[in-house]
């Protein structure tokens, strides 16, 4: 490209302190053709006129957004629009940070956790495996447990709920998510299950005693306990007779009791809890005492 006369010219050293980068990279740039030069010294050294300048300008911005030489060249080129290129340099970042969010995740929970490097392996994998592979451990887990046993359409519902699992789990979930897969591995908590499902497949819970049941416990024995109401003292009698009507006859009191004592496990409630964390929700107080509490009581004055 000629150069006139009376404008002004700048050498690589120049043009490198005037856009703020290292004269290295000036060299760099014009190597690998983003940047040419504007003409030759007499001595040979490189020179830059005021378009060159402005040129360095834009390389510049762009390779401090990130963006890769050969995107630059397209755009210099005109191959691309600079709204085009930026758009899919946005998708390219979103998913790097979507990337370096899962590492610190990751590592967030292996540094509140502790454990071996195995475990951490482990957690590592959890963490990257895809949303079909998440859901597939979900539904291996749902249908293991329920696997011959005739369900009730209510139990159907349950087990669908079982499987309720997000597209994609946000990186703040890794840890639920990750207890969740170690949970519903753990063999114990599917044996758990298992009886569960079996016992209720049954006539199921007595009408005289299911409706309201659960914010009954909640809301009265709740309170027993935070009022430091013993379960075996005449309070707490009369605490459980609100909860439980006092009519309901003898044998059904003690199949109530059975039933919650099979139901209020701490592991079952909190595979509920981490669903709902995974679907966005907020994990409520764990109402297992106050179950607990009701246990106690039925115990004490059947």
């Amino acid at each position: 490209m000629p150069v006139g006369e009376d404008e002004r010219l700048y050498t690589v050293g120049e043009l490198a302190r005037r856009v703020g980068v290292a004269a290295r990279t000036v060299r760099f740039w014009s190597d690998a053709g983003v940047l040419p030069p504007s003409g030759r010294s007499a001595g040979g050294y490189r020179l830059y006129d005021s378009r060159a300048v402005a040129r360095c300008d834009l390389v510049k911005t762009l390779r401090d957004l990130g963006l890769g030489l050969d995107a630059v060249r397209d755009v210099l080129a005109r191959r691309a629009t600079i709204a085009q290129v930026a758009d899919a340099h946005v998708k390219a970042l979103d998913a790097e940070i979507r990337a370096l969010r899962l590492r610190r995740a990751v590592l967030s929970t292996v540094a509140a956790r502790g454990g071996t490097a195995k475990e951490m392996v482990l957690m590592n994998e959890l963490a990257r495996l895809s949303v079909r592979e998440r859901r597939q451990i979900i539904d291996d887990f749902v249908t293991r447990v329920t696997e011959g046993v005739g369900l009730s359409p209510d139990a159907i519902v349950i087990a669908d709920w079982m499987r309720e699992m997000p597209d994609d789990p946000s990186p703040e979930r890794v840890d639920a998510w990750i207890e969740l897969a170690g949970l519903v591995a753990d063999e114990d908590f599917q044996r758990k299950i298992r009886q569960m499902v079996v016992t209720g497949s049954g006539d199921g819970w007595a009408p005289e005693w299911r409706p309201g049941l659960y914010p009954a416990v909640v809301t009265l024995a709740g309170r027993a306990l935070a009022d430091g109401i013993t379960p075996e003292s005449s309070q707490g009698k009369t605490v459980l007779n609100e909860i439980v009507s006092p009519y309901l006859p003898a044998s059904e009191r003690v199949e109530l009791r059975e039933r919650l004592e099979l139901l209020a496990d701490a592991r079952v409630e909190r595979y509920w809890q981490l669903l709902e964390l995974l679907n966005g929700g907020t994990s409520s107080p764990s109402a297992i005492p106050a179950f607990q509490w009701l246990i106690a009581a039925l115990h004490a004055h059947c």
